[in-house]
């Protein structure tokens, strides 16, 4: 199966309108692949929070619209990452999975806010339903950014059938060294396919950490980006995920008390 991350560059000087049609572009070059992955609130940038209301939309807005779209041209499934979605009096941090015939499958409102340096759990509401969806690649399961540090949610995923683990995020290079971590440890303790697509650039004085990753059950990262605007490409053996599991079983000797 072929997958590609799109690790986008966010930068001040560009608008939301702008950097979609410029990622839209990127992602035209990427036929003939079966899965493609993008970041977390890309076209507004994670830290601008000052656009957040100005730029939130509901869930059949223009954004999904486009995706949609997109996925269905390429004939892809497409992780679209996140965007700000508004919902009543309520923004959330939503991401959105499309199959190839554009068809949004799957939504997830992001469950864990970050607060540290962050305004995202001043303004936007918590998600509280952990998502998985069956596809024809497998079950996947949905997490963005900060949900990494939390292994309970993707344990939860696994327990819910999960063999791919798409993660959409905009994690900044001081702590680089946690988000590679994160990303082999999450794949390789629930014996899953992972595959991150993280933000890069300098925007509102955060310089974004890039290292997009592919990572395969055995918490071996197969491909990765550096720290400037990139497509990461590979192929992964879905059939590995479950002769892992049967070589070593090692979710079925869990001990729960």
């Amino acid at each position: 199966m072929k997958v590609a991350s799109v690790q986008v560059e966010i930068s001040d000087d560009e608008s939301k309108a702008q950097r979609m049609h410029r990622v839209g572009a990127m992602l035209d070059e990427l036929e003939g692949y079966d899965l493609i992955v993008l970041p977390e609130i890309w076209a507004t940038g994670y830290f601008s929070f000052d656009r957040y209301e100005e730029e939130s939309e509901p869930i059949d807005g223009p954004f999904t619209e486009t995706f949609s779209a997109k996925a269905k041209a390429l004939g892809a499934y497409l992780f679209a990452g996140s965007f700000v979605e508004k919902d009543g009096e309520n923004l959330y941090n939503t991401s959105v999975l499309f199959d190839p015939q554009g068809h949004r499958i799957a939504n997830y409102r992001k469950i864990h806010l970050f607060r540290y340096g962050s305004d995202e759990g001043k303004l936007v509401t918590r998600g509280d339903e952990v998502v998985v969806v069956e596809t024809k690649l497998g079950k996947v399961g949905l997490a963005t950014c900060y949900d990494l540090r939390f292994p309970e949610l993707f344990r939860k995923q696994v327990d819910l059938g999960a063999e791919l683990l798409l993660v959409t995020s905009a994690w900044p290079h001081r702590r680089l060294m946690h988000w590679n971590l994160f990303n082999q440890v999450r794949a390789l303790e629930n014996q899953c396919c992972l595959i991150s697509s993280n933000c890069a650039g300098m925007t509102r004085g955060t310089f974004l950490g890039g290292h997009s990753q592919v990572v395969d059950p055995w918490g071996t990262v197969l491909a990765s980006g550096g720290e400037q605007e990139t497509i990461v490409k590979t192929e992964i053996d879905l059939k590995q995920i479950q002769h892992i599991r049967e070589t070593f079983p090692q979710l079925k000797h869990r001990i729960l008390t």
